[in-house]
């Protein structure tokens, strides 16, 4: 499994709730939108995960953490990753996906990271391994 992460730092002038709501409802259903194929071909998940700074328990500190959202795309390989990622890059897209972008993020420049190594801490009740299970429902 090949797994990418983006860092997204929402517009200045929105609320949470408006990124949410825009992220949600309108950029990450932009390609149907459009009608076209989807961006992400062959992706196995794809999860925004939006950002509540809380408090340190060492500092008793509220942190910026820089970022308003954490996206990750799963697939099943680094070609399956490449091959959307030229897609989304493509000159009949760029443009589109450029131009929703500016009603949603701060900049254009938001990190990408490929995750390499994943480790999972055994959390079951007797130190057993945990898993989930992905099911698709309509």
């Amino acid at each position: 499994m090949f797994k990418q992460i983006c860092f997204f730092r929402k517009r200045p002038d929105m609320t949470m709730d408006e990124f949410l709501d825009y992220y949600e409802n309108q950029h990450s259903k932009l390609s149907k939108r459009m009608g076209r194929a989807p961006s992400i071909p062959n992706a196995r998940r794809y999860v925004r995960r939006y950002l509540k700074p809380e408090k340190n328990p060492v500092t008793g500190e509220v942190i910026d953490p820089g970022y308003d959202c954490l996206m990750e795309i799963w697939w099943d390989s680094r070609e399956d990753f490449e091959n959307s990622q030229k897609i989304i890059a493509s000159p009949d897209r760029i443009d589109m996906v450029k131009e929703d972008e500016k009603n949603l993020f701060a900049s254009h420049a938001n990190p990408v990271v490929s995750v390499i190594e994943e480790y999972d801490s055994p959390m079951g009740p007797n130190g057993e391994q945990t898993h989930l299970d992905l099911r698709y429902e309509d």
